[in-house]
């Protein structure tokens, strides 16, 4: 009995080891050495490795330009009116009642005399200022000098050496030795204008040294 039971033990024993070493295959068979399956050998199920990239999106942000103002200035326009041309200088008209042409030319002060009318004026810029007033011119064989002539000098009495002296006040020369100044409206003059006292004082005042003196027959 004892027999018996130690044999089934051994023959227990004897399988536990079989299968523990690969079910009892022959050295060199087709499972030889083990359980574990040799990589690349074609046992157990083929492991996929799958390596999908994501796939990448790129984004282009297209930003939209903002304008950029304008700073060219509009060119100015001018306004401003142009300088007229200055107007010529007219000659004065002369006076329709005074017979010097060249005394009512003249641009200052001027003296004007009529022989054979017996008048006499003061012109500024071509127009009468004063007069008419009446004169006496020089006597026979003493004429007064007729033509344009110029004032050349101014004495407020004159004494006459050709007649012992005689007075002359307000003698306003435009000739050698003949002038305009105080005298007798009754007696002709020895070549100098007579005018009263207050016609000489004018003219002694008003005319000027270089101005304009013109005697007409």
């Amino acid at each position: 009995m004892k027999r018996l039971l130690a044999g089934a033990a051994a023959l227990a024993t004897a399988f536990v080891l079989t299968a523990c070493s690969g079910g009892g295959a022959a050295a060199g068979g087709p499972n030889a050495g083990g359980g574990a399956v040799a990589a690349g050998a074609g046992g157990g199920a083929p492991t996929t490795s799958s390596t999908s990239a994501a796939p990448t999106t790129t984004t282009t942000t297209s930003a939209t330009p903002t304008p950029t103002p304008s700073t060219t200035k509009p060119a100015p326009t001018s306004t401003s009116a142009k300088p007229k041309p200055k107007p010529k200088p007219v000659a004065p008209a002369s006076d329709p009642g005074v017979p010097c042409a060249a005394a009512a030319a003249a641009p200052g002060t001027a003296a004007c005399v009529d022989i054979s009318a017996h008048k006499a004026w003061l012109l500024q810029g071509g127009k009468v200022v004063y007069g008419p007033v009446p004169m006496l011119p020089g006597r026979k064989g003493y004429a007064t000098p007729t033509g344009t002539f110029h004032v050349l000098g101014k004495e407020k009495v004159h004494l006459s050496k050709e007649f012992d002296n005689a007075p002359m006040p307000n003698s306003v020369f435009f000739y050698p030795g003949d002038a305009f100044h105080t005298g007798s409206l009754s007696v002709y003059s020895h070549g100098c204008i007579h005018l009263s006292a207050s016609a000489s004082l004018k003219f002694f005042n008003t005319l000027h040294v270089g101005d304009v003196v013109q005697v007409v027959p």
